[in-house]
C-alpha cells in the first residue's frame, strides 16, 4: 500500500517535472532577468530626471508610477509563462482596481488632482497662494496633498482634489503687485490737496517699481465721506513690507498736515414732544 502510493507521488512528480519543468525554468530565468532590466531602467529614469529641472514631487510620483507598472508587466510575463492565461490576469487586475477604487474614493480624487496640479503647475514651491479662504507660501506639493504656511506660522494641508478644482490665486506668479490704500474723508477736504500730500508720502519708498505710476483717484462718494484710493507698485516679493510701510507712510504725512479720516456721522430728529 505504501509502496503503490510512494510509486504514485513519483510518477507525477515525474509527470510534472516533464510537462511544466522548462516553463518553470523558463518562468525563473524570466524573472531574475526582468529583475534586472527593472534596476537598470529606474537606474537610467533617475539620471535623466536628475539631470532635468523636474519638480521633486513629480520625480517621487514618476519613479512610484514606474516601478508599479514595470513590476505589473513581470508578473505578468512570469504567469503567462507558466501557463496562466492573459484573461485570467485581466480579471484579477480589475477587480483589484474595482476594489480599491471603491475603497479609496477620496484618495484617487486627490490622487487626480494631484497629477494636473504637477502636470499644468499652477504654483510651484515658495509662490504665495491663496486656497480655500487660506493665504500662505507653498511649503510642500505631495501626490496626495498640498501644504501651505501662513502668515501667523500655520502649516495647512490641504486635499488636492479640493485644490485642483477650486479657484486658486497665484501671488507669486507675476513679478509686480498693485498696493491699493482706501481711505474716506470728510467732502469739506480739497481734493487736489489730499492727492498732493499722498503722493508724495507714496512717491519716496525706495522699492518702488520704476516707471509703474503712483495714483491717487476719487473713487466713490458716500453718505458722510468721499472714498480715495492710493495706488504703487512693488515687486510681488516686497509686497507686504511695502504695503504696510506705504499705510504708515499716508498716515503720517496725513497727520502732519493735520488731516484727518471722515468719522462716520447720524443726524437723529427728535420730533416735538407737544
Amino acid at each position: 500500500m505504501n509502496e503503490s502510493i510512494w510509486t504514485k507521488l513519483k510518477d507525477a512528480l515525474l509527470k510534472f517535472l516533464i510537462d511544466f519543468g522548462p516553463n518553470v525554468i523558463y518562468a525563473a530565468v524570466a524573472l531574475f532577468f526582468g529583475l534586472f532590466v527593472i534596476k537598470f531602467t529606474m537606474r537610467l529614469l533617475r539620471t535623466f530626471m536628475n539631470k532635468s529641472h523636474m519638480e521633486p514631487t513629480l520625480k517621487t510620483f514618476i519613479q512610484s508610477l514606474s516601478i508599479f507598472v514595470l513590476y505589473a508587466l513581470l508578473i505578468f510575463v512570469v504567469g503567462t509563462i507558466l501557463g496562466i492565461e492573459a484573461s485570467s490576469f485581466m480579471a484579477m487586475f480589475g477587480a483589484a482596481a474595482l476594489a480599491i477604487g471603491f475603497a479609496l474614493q477620496g484618495s484617487l480624487a486627490n490622487f487626480a488632482g494631484g497629477v494636473l496640479i504637477l502636470a499644468f503647475k499652477p504654483f510651484k514651491i515658495n509662490d504665495l497662494v491663496y486656497i480655500n479662504d487660506h493665504l500662505g507660501y507653498v511649503q510642500q506639493i505631495d501626490i496626495l496633498y498640498t501644504r501651505i504656511k501662513t502668515f501667523d506660522g500655520r502649516l495647512i494641508t490641504l486635499p488636492n482634489g479640493k485644490v485642483a478644482n477650486d479657484d486658486m490665486d497665484n501671488r507669486s506668479i507675476e513679478p509686480y503687485r498693485r498696493i491699493e490704500i482706501d481711505l474716506n474723508f470728510s467732502f469739506d477736504e480739497d481734493f487736489d490737496e489730499l492727492r498732493e500730500i499722498i503722493t508724495n508720502a507714496l512717491k519716496v519708498h525706495p522699492d518702488l517699481v520704476k516707471g509703474e505710476p503712483i495714483q491717487v483717484w476719487l473713487t466713490g462718494m458716500g453718505d458722510y465721506a468721499m472714498k480715495v484710493s492710493a495706488r504703487c507698485w512693488s515687486t510681488s516679493d516686497d509686497f507686504w513690507n511695502v504695503y504696510f510701510e506705504q499705510m504708515e507712510a499716508v498716515k503720517k504725512a496725513l497727520d502732519k498736515n493735520d488731516i484727518h479720516l471722515a468719522i462716520p456721522k447720524r443726524l437723529v430728529y427728535q420730533g416735538d414732544k407737544n
